[in-house]
C-alpha cells in the first residue's frame, strides 16, 4: 500500500468560473490559475503523484508551458491516473478537505463527491468530500481564496508475492 497526502490554494477572482472537483459552483468569482485551478483536483493530483513517488503537478504541468493553459481539472487528473497505473497502482480511497468561507460549499458537497468520484473512475463510496471554514480566520477567512487537502491510498494492482 502507499498513502500520498496533497494540498493546493488559489485566490478567488473575479471573472473567472468557480470549479471544484470538476463541478461548476455558480459564484460571482473564480479561482485564479493557469489551468482551470480546479484546487480540489490538484491537491488529488498532487496526493497521487506523491503516493508514487513521482514528484507535484508543477513538475509535470508547469504554468509556464502553454499547453496546459485552461486544462481542466480532469485532464490534469486523467494524466495522473496513466502515471500511477504505470507504476502498478490502483486507488482505494480518497479523502478530501475543501477550505472555503466562501461560497458556502455544503449544499454541493454531494455534487462535488461525485464529480471527483468520476473524474477518478471511482465509485463514491470511495471518495470522501469535506468542507471546513476558517470562521473567518486568514485570507480565505476573508474570502480570498479557497484551499483543499487531500489523502489518498493506493493498493498494488498485483499482490505482492511473499
Amino acid at each position: 500500500m502507499r498513502v500520498g497526502q496533497g494540498f493546493d490554494i488559489h485566490a478567488l477572482v473575479p471573472g473567472r468560473r468557480l470549479v471544484l472537483g470538476g463541478v461548476e459552483i455558480a459564484h460571482d468569482r473564480g479561482l485564479q490559475g493557469h489551468s482551470d485551478a480546479d484546487v480540489l483536483a490538484h491537491a488529488v493530483g498532487d496526493a497521487l503523484l506523491g503516493a508514487v513517488g513521482a514528484g507535484d503537478l508543477g513538475r509535470h504541468f508547469p504554468s509556464s508551458d502553454p499547453a496546459w493553459e485552461g486544462a481542466s481539472g480532469s485532464e490534469l487528473i486523467s494524466h495522473v491516473l496513466a502515471r500511477v497505473e504505470a507504476a502498478g497502482f490502483a486507488i482505494e480511497n480518497v479523502d478530501t478537505t475543501l477550505i472555503a468561507q466562501e461560497p458556502r460549499l455544503g449544499p454541493h458537497t454531494a455534487a462535488i463527491r461525485k464529480g471527483l468520484a468520476a473524474m477518478l473512475r471511482l465509485d463514491d463510496e470511495r471518495v470522501n468530500v469535506k468542507v471546513k471554514s476558517t470562521d473567518r480566520l486568514g485570507a480565505i477567512g476573508r474570502g480570498e481564496g479557497i484551499a483543499a487537502q487531500a489523502v489518498v491510498l493506493l493498493r498494488p494492482l498485483q499482490p505482492s508475492k511473499p
